[in-house]
């Protein structure tokens, strides 16, 4: 694996990873009782964005060692992952 694949595996990782820690722990203004004027009443309250980035981070440095491991094993290869046989068709 090149460092340039490595670079956007981690990055695709980390953005997925990002959207899905997002909505945890979400409370809306509305449910905090606190609407700020100008903004919906959905918006959050507390964004607590930098512990949600370090979170973030942790869970993609996990899951990349381990897809790393993986792709660098040489035991799943693209042969394994063509489950409709489509690269027989096309040399």
């Amino acid at each position: 694996m090149t460092i340039t694949a490595a670079i956007v595996l981690f990055a695709i990782i980390w953005w997925t990873v990002f959207f899905c820690v997002l909505p945890v722990r979400f409370k809306s203004q509305s449910e905090a009782g606190s609407v700020v004027p100008g903004t919906p009443k959905s918006a959050p309250s507390q964004t607590m964005l930098k512990p949600k980035a370090w979170i973030t981070t942790g869970i993609t440095v996990v899951l990349f060692v381990i897809l790393y491991l993986i792709i660098t094993s040489g035991k799943i290869g693209i042969a394994d992952l063509d489950i409709f046989n489509l690269r027989a068709s096309h040399p």
